[in-house]
């Protein structure tokens, strides 16, 4: 009777250690998993600071937080996605709002060039991630490859610029100004900041 209670006893020693261990791990886990997200937005705000325009740089990026981690490529790259994204999402707004009833023929011209250089940025920084993507990372390949970046995504701030620019006449005025403009500076503000990300990361490279 004795040996059976004690080896019940025992039993569930084990089984309490066994519980104890597994809640250790899970917390621990959990605690390295709380930690690494902290050290990963941290990267991105502390690169963030460096741009145009760190507010927009780091609720850009932060969301990416898991993907980016700590690597200055990663950040690159991410940042590019997002502007790619805005910049095609601009583009197709300025297509469909050309098109709205009751604006001038002014307007809608502006609306649609605005589109054609947003088109072109969206080409350019498509070009950029690709040539992130294929490049092999190491030498003269690297040189090459971030000069290259560096020339398209100056080249697509060039043309969100430009777009931006078509507004500054008194033929678009209000509301819809407002909201036109405040879309194209998005994309372009994300640009620039994407630029200033590239150029660190060169700047790490050499």
């Amino acid at each position: 009777m004795a040996a059976s209670l004690s080896a019940a006893a025992f039993l569930s020693a084990v089984v309490v250690i066994s519980l104890l261990a597994s809640t250790s791990t899970a917390s621990s886990s959990r605690l390295l998993s709380a930690a690494a997200a902290t050290t990963n937005t941290e990267f991105i705000r502390t690169s963030c600071s460096a741009t145009t325009y760190p507010k927009l740089c780091y609720s850009s990026l932060a969301v990416h937080a898991s993907k980016i981690q700590t690597s200055a490529r990663l950040l690159v790259s991410t940042a590019l996605d997002v502007t790619l994204s805005s910049a095609k999402s601009t583009s197709a707004a300025m297509v469909k709002l050309s098109r709205t009833h009751g604006i001038s023929p002014r307007e809608a011209a502006a609306m649609r060039d605005c589109a054609e250089e947003l088109a072109d940025s969206v080409d350019q920084i498509s070009r950029s991630i690709d040539e992130m993507a294929g490049s092999k990372g190491g030498g003269g390949d690297f040189v090459m490859m971030i000069s290259n970046v560096q020339t398209w995504v100056s080249a697509a701030l060039t043309d969100e610029s430009t777009c931006d620019d078509g507004f500054d006449g008194k033929e678009m005025a209000g509301v819809m100004k407002a909201v036109v403009r405040g879309k194209v500076e998005t994309v372009a503000h994300l640009t620039s900041n994407a630029l200033a990300l590239i150029n660190a990361y060169a700047a790490l490279r050499h």
